[in-house]
Parts: structure tokens; sequence; C-alpha cells
């Protein structure tokens, strides 16, 4: 049977994976353009699913007993932590290369500096 306080620290980040996905919806619904819907949904994908994976792994380790589940789970959540910046910068310098451009000026603008040098 599991321990009660263990119980509560698998919720609270369950519940924190949950908060960030939530609000990462919420950003992509109401954000004016696409750079910063992209930092949503990379909120959603990184943030959201580390919560969640923590919380997995607690109860893999220490409820099932199980350590391949348990390097399962960790491996999901370190290829989600090295992966997704890394996709979401490529996309927004594609979108930025096909001529995608926020609706305010940019303060700094180094994708304007990098494709120059194209």
């Amino acid at each position: 049977m599991m321990n009660t306080a263990l119980r509560i620290v698998i919720d609270v980040f369950l519940v924190i994976g949950a908060f960030f996905s939530f609000a990462g919806v919420v950003g992509m619904l109401r954000m004016p353009d696409a750079y910063c819907r992209m930092q949503s949904s990379t909120n959603i994908a990184t943030l959201g699913v580390l919560g969640v994976s923590i919380g997995a792994f607690i109860y893999a380790i220490a409820v099932e007993g199980s350590a391949v589940m348990a390097v399962k789970i960790a491996l999901v959540a370190i290829f989600t932590i090295l992966t997704n910046p890394i996709s979401s910068h490529a996309i927004c310098k594609a979108a930025y290369k096909l001529g995608i451009r926020p609706e305010k000026e940019m303060v700094c603008d180094q994708y304007g500096r990098d494709s120059k040098d194209d």
C-alpha cells in the first residue's frame, strides 16, 4: 500500500504537469503571432511532459518497484528536454526565413542578422 505523503508528492507533480499543459494551451489560443504561439507550444511539450514524467518516475520506483519502467520514463524526459527547445528554434527560424514576422517590431532581431549571412 502506498504511503499518503508519497501519493501527495506524485499528485503534486502530475498537477504541475497538467497546469503547464493547460497554461500552454491557453497561451496558444491567446498569443498574437506564430513566435509567441511557438513558445507556448514548447511550454506544453517541455514543462508539461516533465512534470508528468517526474510523477510517473516516482510512481515507477516507489510503488511499482520497476527499474525498467523508471529508466524508460527517464529517457522520455531527457529526450524531451533535449529536443523540444532545439526543434522549436528550428521551426521559428524557418518561419522567419519564409517571411512570417511578429505583429510588433522586434527589439532584437537575431534571426535577421543571421539571415543576412546566407
